[in-house]
């Protein structure tokens, strides 16, 4: 871990009018939730073409509950990591305003950031495609699963946006804004290849923000986009962060 970048990183925060961060499946990582695309991740069990598209769910339900049965597990019995809970701490710190998140998990607001924009949505509820009957995905537990709707007795869908499903409207609205109108923006654990999420460190990057990526590799922001990258785990790099933003405030 970089000492000096640290100090960087905590030097453009305090100085920022407008601080955002932007995270993806990398920040869960440590949480033990894998990466989809990853040698571990769903997609190397469930072809996502197959199961995560929303006409395979309207065609087949019972099979795509399956994958969703799986990554339900995961995420039931997942924990915030020092990297959600750092980032939870600046946001209390009034130094940080909004998460705007690609994961589904729930675990930023686990952690006590209030301000979390969903970007794909989340897998906290789950609606019926039917009769619009919205469920409490959280009082649910795995041998309910797959669940039906206590109204009409359908299907429920788990209200994350599925391949073929357009991003929530409001949430992507929010996000463009927040991304335009911040002067620095943390990225951290998004390989930046899925759009259109990828596009909101670019959005903030035109209007002058400072962009600040932790990852555990360099992406297709690196060098382009990014202002600098910090190399490493994000459970140890954001908790730096935040002890290095209290030694110098």
């Amino acid at each position: 871990m970089d000492q000096q970048l640290i100090q960087r990183a905590a030097q453009d925060i305090l100085k920022s009018q407008k601080t955002i961060a932007f995270t993806g499946a990398g920040i869960s990582v440590e949480s033990g939730i894998p990466d989809f695309r990853s040698a571990e991740g769903l997609w190397q069990k469930y072809d996502p073409e197959e199961y995560a598209h929303i006409h395979a769910f309207y065609s087949d339900p019972d099979k795509v509950w399956l994958m969703l049965k799986d990554m339900f597990t995961l995420v039931i019995t997942a924990k915030p990591n020092p990297a959600h809970i750092g980032l939870a701490e600046l946001e209390r710190m009034g130094l940080l305003s909004t998460v705007i998140t690609q994961n589904v998990d729930g675990l930023h607001q686990a952690a006590g950031s209030k301000n979390v924009i969903e970007f794909h949505g989340s897998h906290r509820t789950l609606s019926c495609l039917k009769c619009s009957t919205t469920t409490d995905g959280t009082l649910l537990k795995i041998e309910d699963l797959p669940a039906r709707c206590p109204r009409c007795s359908s299907l429920l869908k788990p209200d994350v946006v599925f391949f073929g499903e357009p991003i929530p409207p409001k949430a992507q609205t929010y996000s463009f804004r927040e991304s335009r109108s911040c002067s620095a923006v943390l990225v951290i654990g998004t390989s930046a290849v899925v759009y259109p999420a990828a596009s909101i460190p670019m959005m903030a990057k035109e209007e002058g923000a400072t962009v600040i990526e932790i990852n555990m590799e360099p992406t297709p922001l690196t060098g382009q986009i990014s202002d600098y990258l910090i190399s490493g785990s994000a459970g140890k790099i954001i908790p730096a962060i935040v002890e290095e933003v209290r030694r110098q405030r």
